[in-house]
């Protein structure tokens, strides 16, 4: 299993860190709150999405839920469609 993948927020898109997660990795994003530094760590156990934060632990049931979490955190790049929750709906990159 490859290591933790660590991204500042909006390195990535919501469909890479969906990516990466579903390939086992945790994606650690490094935030700043208040002038000082935060690590959140966003995973998948196979069934439940975790959103570990200093302060708390989100867990979401879905996809959708966590791709919701991720843009409402701003954890992913905000260029991507906010529509395309379901999952399933992957962006062609081919179609310009």
């Amino acid at each position: 299993m490859a290591g933790p993948l660590y991204v500042t927020p909006g390195e990535l898109g919501a469909d890479a860190i969906i990516d990466a997660i579903h390939d086992g990795r945790r994606v650690v994003v490094t935030t700043t709150v208040l002038g000082e530094d935060h690590e959140v760590t966003l995973r998948h156990d196979g069934a439940i999405y975790y959103c570990d934060t200093p302060t708390r632990l989100h867990r979401h049931e879905t996809e959708s839920e966590m791709r919701t979490c991720i843009r409402n955190n701003g954890y992913g790049r905000e260029d991507e469609d906010p529509n395309a929750d379901t999952g399933d709906d992957r962006r062609d990159e081919s179609r310009g």
